[in-house]
């Protein structure tokens, strides 16, 4: 049957062109492309077959190219028949390329699976909606053909209102709005950020130098290994074997500088291409905070990063905080409570007056004329009304800690009554708590607050929970089914937004298409409160962070350091990066083999080494674009053949979400059931049977989970971007006392040793893809080797004072050719040194310390790390150092001169007491043996006062309080009145002067 030529379009009204033979359902060429370009070529209501109104032979071939140029955009091949007249053209058929815009009502992977059981073989011919003789229903068993009537007419009025909105806006505006606007348009198309090389005046002398100190160190030991000193030769093999290593490991850290370089961004160019407001373009990002122990770590200080990531800038239903509990206590539960409450007060604050930083305790503890730019005639009252109201804050927060200094015996009990279920931490159900957000409590203003999670995982015995990198995964899953941002910025609790459009700083990197592609996170330096004038024990690790990361930046990117990190999530979920060449479909479609069998292949060695490479580099099965091209019934299939649930646990929601690339939940979605959800992904047996910690997520099997995470990222071919804003983007803070800072210094060298042990060292692990770059290869041995400099650096610093002891020495007689050798080692030594603060801007006192650092570092942690990896690895203990408190004090830097005893201090100390007494025994032996000694002398006390002045700052964290006579003054009062007192003994001025004659000397003299 013939429709009639005059007909109106189904769905919007307007004059259809085509209409289906069997039931007449009519389109319009605007709803008929529309519905090719989603996939469906047969009739939403019956299935039936689409035929041009006026149907002729040329009427039916314009209908198949229109239907050709919209299936461009279909996944599969699909067979469209075409029929004519008299002479009617042979069946066309159109193959497609890239993915269908996907169902407007998403079906789960188990229905749609399900549904699909019972259709003919060949489903690959057809479209993912067709259904001959039957209409397709959807789950709340409505037909699907109504479902998208109803959506076209929604479209066509969305069009009709914007073309309202368009006439009403074509009124000319302004002449000075107009040029603003050219300007917007303009920096809409720039660049978000550039590159900023270092000068060549600054690097090519510094390359030089490099070159020059590599050459000279080559020259000396070839002086040292064919000049023994046979009268000390166990001195000498050993100092011998300990400057190679020192060598070794100075190329390491040497050669990933070469390339360093600054960025710059452009914040307002980003306003400018993606807006601001509730009508941004910007992407969402999902904060990560997680704590353990609230008694170890202040509930206040965690409340006060929450509260400034609440008050970022940025669009409030852009934003979400996730707080991990993983002690489970009530304490922390109850001060976010409060924390949200607060929120509701200080959030419009920030917002209003612009306030930086946007910590409470940090902006109230600021030293600054607050009234600085605040020209608001009602700022000062209500600062002060704003402060008045942390304070009482304050004062609930403490009476919080003060009652949970002792736990009751029945364990806590909640305010209906009933026992909090993380009573016992280790054996608890998962928890999660939604404070803030869209249907949550709104602020004093009324504006929209971002949304505020709370997150306790499962914990059960006799499972593992992997600690830190086993939380941060749980948050990973429940921020996935919750929110889904694209983007995830993980904090530790102690360090706070130091810098509201922190978030658009990195967002200059990851939505530039063309810097963002492959970039896998953004990681921010990171910069501490609290220290110390004088940094005394290297705190802040600026060479790292001013010096290091930006030669890395130069290369594949800055490592990961555990905070201060914006990840791209499916980075996280183990996909390779856009770049990643895509599997042979051959390889994807296997499943269908079934109905299009073919003939084994044969490969060539090249495709063989290929595939092998992509095996070996352990990273993601396929590239998501990949996934892209197929609709979505294909893509369940695929998702079903490639095992996501061996991978990414049992929840079809989860994997769901891990297919969409730009984030985001369904509309349509069920609050309370996506709740059940996220409690269900963060049970403890979740990750079973997995690739979580794996291949997926933070990475399991070392203490510095931040290292290997960001190592098998960047092995899967990805890249990684440093971002120094003018104002530090956040800031944290740092133990400040000797003891302490040994003992992070340890952990993290620690965590390095693992690494070296496990099977992700990156001396034998991620070759076969070819993606990661070989000074950066080196930058990731450097940071898994260096605990092991400990053993030569011991031993380095005792031969002085066996030396001095034993009166032998390490270097033979100089001759004129080795004076040479060893002045230009210390003269390319120096250069390199200020040529490098010359060019990345740090002072010569960080430099200095972060050199006095390294030998108390490794001296004492560094060598105990190494000792208790080994034990771990060999014989699976694991040691404990036990720390005592011995002083506190309350005053500024009260801490600083905290003195705690543990294990860890002996080595350095007693090195440090060895020195001194082999520059006393030096002194005492060289005034014995007269003036031919004193030049061999120089060389060794030279040596041990280069110990002595490395090891000072130890020293003074022994000597304690600053108060006290200064420490540099105890030291050399030792050493002069030693020297002095050994010349006394040899002057001995009380002996008379007159000389004893002998008489047989004397008679002899007379005869």
């Amino acid at each position: 049957m013939e429709p009639p030529a005059a007909q109106p379009c189904a769905a919007c009204g307007d004059d259809a062109c085509a209409a289906c033979r069997a039931c007449s359902y009519a389109l319009c060429r605007a709803c008929l492309d529309e519905d090719a370009a989603e996939g469906r070529t047969t009739c939403a209501r019956c299935g039936g077959e689409y035929a041009a109104i006026g149907a002729g032979g040329s009427s039916n071939r314009m209908f198949a190219s229109i239907l050709g140029e919209a299936m461009l955009t279909c996944a599969w091949p699909l067979s469209v028949p075409v029929h004519g007249n008299e002479g009617a053209e042979p069946e066309e058929e159109v193959e497609s390329h890239h993915a269908a815009g996907g169902l407007r009502e998403r079906v789960t992977m188990g229905i749609h699976l399900s549904d699909r059981q019972d259709e003919v073989s060949h489903a690959r011919t057809m479209s993912s909606l067709s259904g001959i003789g039957s209409e397709l229903n959807d789950e709340s068993g409505k037909p699907i053909w109504k479902n998208r009537v109803e959506s076209w007419k929604e479209k066509k009025n969305e069009k009709k209102a914007s073309a309202k909105k368009a006439a009403a806006k074509a009124q000319p505006p302004p002449v000075e709005e107009q040029v603003m606007d050219e300007k917007d348009l303009t920096d809409a198309y720039e660049p978000l950020s550039r590159i900023i090389p270092i000068s060549k005046n600054k690097l090519t002398p510094y390359r030089a130098v490099i070159i020059m100190r590599l050459i000279v160190l080559g020259l000396f030991f070839h002086y040292r290994i064919t000049n023994p000193v046979y009268s000390a030769f166990g001195l000498w093999m050993t100092s011998v074997i300990c400057e190679i290593w020192f060598g070794f490991s100075w190329i390491l850290d040497q050669f990933p500088k070469w390339y360093p370089i600054n960025r710059e961004t452009y914040v307002d160019r980003l306003i400018a291409r993606y807006g601001d407001g509730e009508d941004s373009g910007l992407a969402p990002v999902d904060f990560f905070v997680s704590t353990v122990d609230p008694l170890k770590e202040p509930p206040l200080i965690t409340a006060n990063t929450v509260l400034s990531i609440l008050a970022v800038d940025y669009p409030v239903e852009k934003i979400s905080c996730y707080v991990s509990d993983d002690g489970s206590a009530m304490l922390t539960f109850e001060s976010l409570a409060e924390t949200a409450e607060f929120a509701r007060k200080w959030v419009p604050f920030c917002k209003k007056y612009a306030i930086e930083p946007r910590a409470p305790e940090f902006y109230f503890s600021q030293k600054i004329d607050y009234l600085k730019d605040k020209i608001h005639p009602s700022f000062v009252k209500e600062r002060r009304a704003m402060k008045r109201d942390y304070e009482e804050y304050k004062v609930r927060i403490n009476a919080l800690v003060a009652k949970a200094q002792k736990t009751p015996e029945e364990g806590w009990i909640m305010q209906d009554g009933t026992p909090w279920p993380g009573n016992n931490p280790r054996d608890h159900p998962g928890m999660i708590q939604v404070f803030l957000g869209e249907t949550g409590a709104r602020d004093f203003d009324g504006n929209e607050l971002p949304r505020l999670v709370y997150v306790s995982r499962e914990k059960r015995p006799g499972y593992q929970h992997h600690k830190k990198a086993g939380a941060m995964n749980a948050l990973v899953r429940v921020s996935a089914v919750l929110t889904n941002a694209p983007y995830i910025l993980n904090l530790d609790c102690d360090h706070y937004v130091n810098n509201s459009k922190a978030v658009r700083e990195a967002m200059c990197f990851m939505m530039d298409p063309t810097v963002g592609r492959d970039v896998c996170y953004v990681q921010f330096p990171q910069r501490f409160d609290g220290i110390d004038r004088s940094d005394r024990y290297a705190n802040r690790n600026v060479v790292f962070f001013d010096v290091n990361m930006k030669g890395l930046d130069g290369l594949q990117g800055p490592v990961y350091v555990g905070t201060g990190c914006c990840f791209y999530r499916q980075a996280l979920y183990g996909y390779g990066p856009p770049s990643l060449p895509a599997l042979p479909k051959s390889s994807i479609c296997s499943w269908c083999c079934c109905c299009c069998p073919k003939k084994k292949v044969e490969r060539s060695e090249r495709e063989i080494n290929r595939d092998s490479r992509r095996e070996d580099l352990e990273s993601a099965i396929f590239n998501l674009r990949e996934i892209d091209n197929y609709d979505e019934y294909e893509r369940s299939m695929l998702i079903s053949q490639m095992s996501f649930e061996k991978s990414f646990g049992l929840s079809s929601v989860f994997i769901e979400s891990t297919l969409m690339e730009n984030g985001g939940v369904p509309e349509s979605a069920n609050p309370s059931t996506l709740i059940k959800e996220a409690i269900h992904v963060i049970s403890c047996g979740y990750e079973e049977k997995t690739e979580w910690g794996k291949e997926i997520g933070w990475i399991y099997g070392s203490v510095t989970e931040d290292i290997l995470t960001g190592f098998k990222m960047h092995c899967r071919g990805w890249r990684s971007i440093y971002c120094m804003p003018v104002r530090p983007a956040f800031k944290g803070s740092a133990p400040i006392n000797l003891s302490d800072r040994l003992h992070q210094v340890l952990r993290w060298a620690l965590g390095s040793v693992e690494i070296f042990l496990s099977r992700h060292c990156p001396l034998w692990y991620g070759y076969g893809g070819g993606r990661l770059k070989w000074l950066q290869r080196l930058s990731y041995i450097n940071t898994i080797v260096y605990p092991f400099t400990s053993l030569p650096l011991v031993a380095y610093c005792c031969l002085p004072a066996i030396c001095l002891l034993t009166g032998k020495f390490i270097i033979p007689t100089l001759s004129n050719a080795a004076t040479i050798w060893f002045l230009g080692l210390f003269i390319s030594i120096i250069l390199t040194s200020v040529l490098e603060l010359r060019w990345s801007g740090i002072g010569i006192e960080d430099w200095w310390r972060n050199e006095q650092f390294w030998v108390i570092g490794g001296v004492s942690a560094h060598l105990f790390a190494v000792f208790q990896g080994i034990l771990k690895m060999i014989a699976g203990l694991d040691t404990n150092f036990t720390v005592t408190a011995k002083a506190t004090d309350d005053t500024e830097f009260g801490e600083l001169y905290l003195f705690k005893w543990t294990t860890v201090l002996i080595p350095p100390t007693t090195i440090l007491v060895l020195n001194l007494v082999g520059v006393v025994a030096g002194f005492s032996a060289a005034l014995n043996s007269g003036y031919e000694s004193w030049g061999p002398l120089f060389g060794k006390v030279f040596f041990a006062m280069w110990v002595i002045m490395h090891l000072y700052p130890f020293l003074k964290g022994l000597m304690g309080r600053q108060n006290r006579t200064p420490t540099i003054v105890v030291l050399w009062s030792v050493l002069l009145a030693s020297v002095f007192s050994l010349l006394w003994v040899k002057i001995d001025p009380f002996v008379g002067g007159t000389e004893t004659v002998n008489p047989n000397n004397c008679n002899t003299v007379i005869c």
